[in-house]
């Protein structure tokens, strides 16, 4: 569990190390972008090792029908996420919402959240859930100003729906070979 403590408190000072320590961020120029991709790829490693790690110590019981409630809610995610990769006019939600990257990201860590009732799962989502939570309340406050993005057109929606579905089978091929059904 520490391995994981540490995995998410570096994800977090990472992500945050730009809006909390500008003046220190700037002067490590284009090095401070590969130092804190650097931090970001460990506090992976942590988080993931620390997650697989760690103890199985249960917290409650999930109700089966939360596993497609979080299969529902993990195709929404990734629609969300990426609904904010194309150049120029994006897809919806991302002319409608500032941060929907952060927004899918939430969403992928309430989904397990709904089906993960131990504590090493409600450590890593939660904290990942209250990173995300947090970051968009600190980028609203230090960048106040947003202009929304034109929509895009269905050729941007069309893209969107094949890389959702293209991510959701790698996604769930990931988790097979970790040995968890997602559709259990």
């Amino acid at each position: 569990m520490t391995l994981l403590i540490l995995g998410l408190l570096l994800w977090t000072l990472a992500h945050f190390f730009r809006r909390l320590a500008p003046q220190a961020r700037s002067r490590l120029g284009n090095a401070g972008k590969g130092a804190v991709a650097g931090a970001i790829v460990l506090a992976l490693l942590l988080m993931i090792f620390g997650y697989r790690w760690a103890e199985f110590i249960p917290v409650w019981t999930p109700p089966a029908f939360l596993v497609h409630v979080n299969n529902l809610l993990m195709v929404v995610a990734l629609w969300v996420y990426g609904s904010s990769a194309a150049k120029g006019a994006k897809a919806w939600p991302a002319y409608k919402t500032r941060h929907p990257q952060l927004l899918g990201f939430k969403i992928w860590a309430f989904a397990h959240l709904l089906v993960n009732g131990d504590l090493a799962s409600i450590v890593l989502f939660g904290g990942l859930l209250a990173w995300a939570v947090a970051e968009v309340i600190v980028i609203n406050r230090t960048e106040p100003d947003w202009t929304p993005p034109q929509p895009a057109g269905a050729r941007t929606y069309v893209r969107l729906a094949i890389i959702t579905v293209v991510l959701l089978v790698l996604i769930t091929s990931v988790h097979y070979a970790l040995g968890v059904s997602p559709f259990a």
